[in-house]
Parts: C-alpha cells; structure tokens; sequence
C-alpha cells in the first residue's frame, strides 16, 4: 500500500470549510482532484497533515486560527484613492464595502484581490488578507490513489 510523501502524486477528494462550517471547496460530488505534493496546491499546514498517510485513508482535521492562510496583518490594509483606481481601471465603477477588487501585479502577468472594508470621501480601505487569514478551517480528505 502507498503511503503519502514529499512529491507523492494524489488523486483525492477534499473540502475545505471555513469557521462556520460552509463548504468552500467541496470535491466530493464531482470529479476528484490530482496534485502534485510539494508543489503549493494546497497550503503547507494541509499537506503536514496528508504525509504519511496511506491510500484509501479518509479523514478531517481541524488547522488552527491562523495556521492554513495566517495570520491576520495590519500591513494588508491599504487606502487608495477612487481617482487611482478610476485612472487605472473602469472611471465609472462604483465601489462599495464588501466589494471584492482585482488588482494588477506590477509586471501585469497576474492579479490579486482586495475587498473593500471602508469608504471615504475620496478614497477606499482595501483588506488584502486571504479571506481566511486568522480563521480556523477544517480540511477534510479521502485518498484515492498516491502514486
């Protein structure tokens, strides 16, 4: 029987719930998922806990407030002015708080997102922290096959 390890190629149903227990990845009534360990498909918290792991395994584990996307920083919290994102973007969006941003690398070859946390007159609050930063998740596993 294979067991999980660093490299260890997965085909695996996972879900992954947030603090209120909603889904937020759910692979099981779909097809099932393959990654590569090792290779930050999934957060390193989550990966600790499938090695060693043999095939067939199905369990769930509780990652603690901070431990599966970190912890909460400050830093993440940005004020940028609508005159900037109107010059940059869309001059006729409207913002609201809640609202989620994407935003430009700096060499334009990909994107992050920022929600909107607060509005002033002439500029907006951006949370840049993963959504789940802080939070305790539950990531739940069936491994169907390690090769």
């Amino acid at each position: 029987m294979n067991h999980v390890q660093q490299g260890s190629f997965l085909t695996l149903h996972y879900r992954l719930a947030g603090p209120d227990g909603a889904d937020l990845i759910n692979t099981f009534n779909e097809k099932p998922a393959t990654l590569s360990l090792g290779t930050g498909e999934l957060a390193p918290a989550m990966e600790a806990r499938l090695l060693g792991l043999p095939e067939g395994t199905r369990t769930s584990f509780t990652l603690a407030p901070g431990e599966a996307f970190g912890e909460r920083n400050p830093e993440m919290l940005q004020k940028v002015k609508v005159s900037l994102l109107h010059e940059l973007g869309d001059p006729d969006a409207e913002y609201h708080v809640g609202d989620v941003v994407q935003f430009p690398t700096p060499d334009g070859q990909a994107s992050y997102a920022g929600v909107v946390r607060e509005k002033g007159t002439d500029w907006l609050l951006f949370d840049f922290n993963h959504p789940l930063a802080g939070q305790p998740v539950t990531f739940e596993v069936h491994l169907i096959g390690v090769l």
